[in-house]
Parts: C-alpha cells; structure tokens; sequence
C-alpha cells in the first residue's frame, strides 16, 4: 500500500490563482473527526467523511492486535488512556457540587462534603490537605489552570461536566488517532498536530525527534488532512493571493505609493504563469486592481530575512493551499499561543526537519527560489488532538478549534 500511495501523480488543483496563504475550509465540511482533504493517493490510508462505528470495540481489541496492520501507537497510547479514565475519575461518585463561592483550605459545609465525595474522599473531613491535593491532580489531568487545588467556578464546572463528558472526549481524540497510518504502513512520516501546536517525526511507527509549530487561528483553522511532501524550495518567495492584492496591497499602493512596494521587497509580475514579465508598478493602474478588473496581476514578495516563508517551505500538494515552512519571527515558539497563523504550519526549526526529510540541509546554489524534490516523498498526517498520553494516564488540553464540540454528535448523536 505504501508504494501505491506514494505514486508519482499528484491531486488535480484549481486553476485559480491562489498565492501562499490557504484558502477558507467549506463550511460544508463538518471536520469534528474526518480528513477534510485527502491527496487522492492517500485515499486507502485516510477516508472522508467516514462515520465512526463500533469505536469502543476497536478500543478495546487494540491490545490484541500486535506488528503489521496494528493501530497506531498513538491510537494505542489513547485507548489505553481512556481504559484508566474510565476505571479511575469515571469511577468516582457523579454528583453534583451547587454553584457559590470559591472553595480553598480550610473550607466546611455540605458544599465541601459533596466535592470530597465527588473525588472519592469520605466526607466530614473540611477542606483539609488531602482534599487541596485531590484537586490540584483533577486540575492536572483536566486541563484546569492555574493548579492551585481551590476549586473555583471552571474547577467546578468541569466537575459537573462528569467524566462521562470526558470520556467522550477522550473517544473523540482516539476515533482520530485511528485515522493515522496503522503500523507498518509507512517507513517515515510526519504527524502535525493543530490541537497541541506541535509536529512529531515518525521512523518506523517511533517518534524520534519533534517540535514546536505555529498552526492556523480559530478563524483560519489548519485542515486535518493527509497529504504527501513531496519537495522543498529554498530563498522562497511569498506570493501574495489575489485577494489580498485587491483588498490590501492595491489600496496602500494607491494611498502611499509604489514606495509601499520597495519598502516590504514586492515586485509585480504580469501574470500568475511560469512565463510571467516583471512589471514597472508605476505603469500598472491600481485603481483597477482594486476594482478587482485585474485578476492576473501577480505580487510577491522577494526571498530575504522579511520574507514570511523564512529561509525554506516544504509544498504538499493540495487544495487548500496548506504547507509547512520557516519562519523569520522565531520568538513565537516560547509562548503557549501559537494558534495565530492563516492554516499553514512554522516549524520552530527548518533545518532539523529538512535534515531528517532530505538526509541532509539543501544548499541552494542562488539566493533567489530553488527547487529541491525529495527522493522519497513524506506522507504527512494533519490531525488535532485535545488529549496528551502519559505513562500516568492522560491530561486534557484546550479545544482551540471547538472541534470537540463539533464532534460530539457526529460520535454520540445529538442527545
């Protein structure tokens, strides 16, 4: 299957002019669990739009299934986490804490005696040491910040969720995980993960090296999609999508002048083909551009230390304009948000992801775009997961997209 799905031919793209920066998912496409996209020769290893059935069951054979054709292993880590939910904090006594103030060491009342036996204390005990440290481990493994063992208002209200929500989340998350290339599918590839802002390195179903990415904002989410790398080119330009020309770029150039243009390294170009002139932009009638009467006009911005792609961008060919690339702002990737781009992926660090894709780090021969084709194309696995394994069990983190909740009737129905 693997030499099948790594065939030469490539997805049929629009002809429409696109630049580099994605263009919107349609809203047709509910993705709380499926693909959105899937590179037509990845078609046996990620299917549209397939309705989850019999999940629990695979849950719970996935153990039984060993080498070739198992599941993959973070399917497996998942299930397994869910299995320990299930038999600890789905265990505990559901009931229900009323709302009120926020409850600290030292607390009493029938409100404490209720969140004891919510968490599996005895009540009678007050809001004593042992209950302080009950919380703050529910904080850990449900996401909660900060972990300071009060139970305030979202401590309790997560409380009151249940852990049958949870569960339902953790189900979510593995019905994903399932979609990710079983066991012996592939030699390499990449799993990106829009959920956690991070990329994992994949040799031989092992996970030997990762980083942190930028993926999409909530408004232009990253795709789960399966796709295949296919070639990198370095010293890229950034060409700008024609919407953006119309709406943008026309409009300072009208305002400021075609200095606007020498000052962030554009040049304009004719057309969008191979073949394209480059254009004096004072002969150019901007006025026009901005009507949107001039669609074949062509922007870019130079390679160079300002450009946005950074130093090297790594094209999958697909229909949503999604890929990965550098980036020049590097101090993105020490904050926790990184949720802030338009769908594509910045990798903390180029140079180690090309090293392991090409066996080494392309050295162009000139300063302008160069092509490097891979000789052995990556499939690269787009997914958004919301729950992190652990040898502890697992630790829920936020739902950024609020494709959780999207989720939710698509795996349970709408009860």
């Amino acid at each position: 299957m693997a030499a099948t799905a790594l065939s030469a031919a490539a997805p049929l793209l629009s002809a429409v002019p696109r630049g580099d920066e994605p263009v919107a998912v349609p809203r047709a496409i509910k993705q709380g669990i499926d693909f959105v996209y899937v590179d037509p020769q990845m078609s046996t290893v990620a299917v549209k739009k397939a309705k989850p059935r019999n999940w629990l069951q695979r849950v719970f054979r996935s153990g039984e299934r060993r080498g070739a054709n198992a599941p993959n292993p973070i399917f497996i880590e998942l299930a397994g986490g869910l299995e320990r939910y299930r038999t600890t904090w789905a265990a505990l006594p559901q009931v229900k804490i009323p709302a009120g103030p926020a409850l600290k060491r030292g607390a009493k009342g029938k409100r404490v005696d209720l969140l004891r036996t919510r968490l599996g204390l005895a009540p009678g005990g007050g809001y004593d040491d042992g209950l302080v440290e009950r919380v703050e481990e529910y904080q850990r493994v449900h996401g909660l910040g900060p972990i300071d063992g009060i139970a305030g208002k979202a401590t309790i209200a997560s409380l009151n969720l249940g852990a049958e929500h949870y569960a339902k989340r953790l189900a979510i998350n593995v019905e994903r995980a399932w979609r990710l290339p079983a066991t012996g599918t592939f030699n390499r590839y990449v799993v990106v993960d829009s959920g956690s802002a991070e990329a994992w390195l994949f040799d031989r179903d092992r996970a030997v090296d990762g980083m942190r990415v930028v993926v999409g904002a909530p408004a232009t989410k990253t795709p789960m999609m399966a796709v295949i790398l296919r070639n990198a080119k370095a010293n890229p330009y950034w060409n700008v999508p024609p919407e953006m020309i119309q709406s943008l770029t026309a409009k300072r150039v009208l305002k400021q002048g075609v200095s606007y243009l020498d000052q962030f390294h554009y040049e304009v170009l004719s057309d969008w083909t191979e073949n394209a002139r480059l254009l004096d932009p004072k002969l150019v009638d901007w006025k026009l551009v901005a009507a949107g009467k001039r669609p074949d006009i062509h922007v870019r911005q130079l390679p160079g230390p300002w450009n946005s792609m950074g130093a090297m961008k790594f094209e999958m060919p697909n229909d949503y304009g999604i890929y990965l690339h550098d980036t020049p702002i590097k101090e993105v990737f020490e904050k926790d948000d990184r949720w802030i781009s338009n769908g594509c992926v910045r990798l903390q660090d180029y140079r180690r992801f090309a090293s392991w894709v090409f066996g080494r780090v392309p050295q162009p021969g000139r300063a302008t775009e160069q092509e490097f084709e891979l000789a052995k194309p990556v499939p690269v696995y787009m997914t958004y997961l919301t729950v992190t394994p652990g040898a502890a069990g697992v630790v829920f983190r936020p739902d950024p997209y609020g494709l959780d909740a999207q989720a939710m009737p698509q795996m349970f129905g709408r009860t």
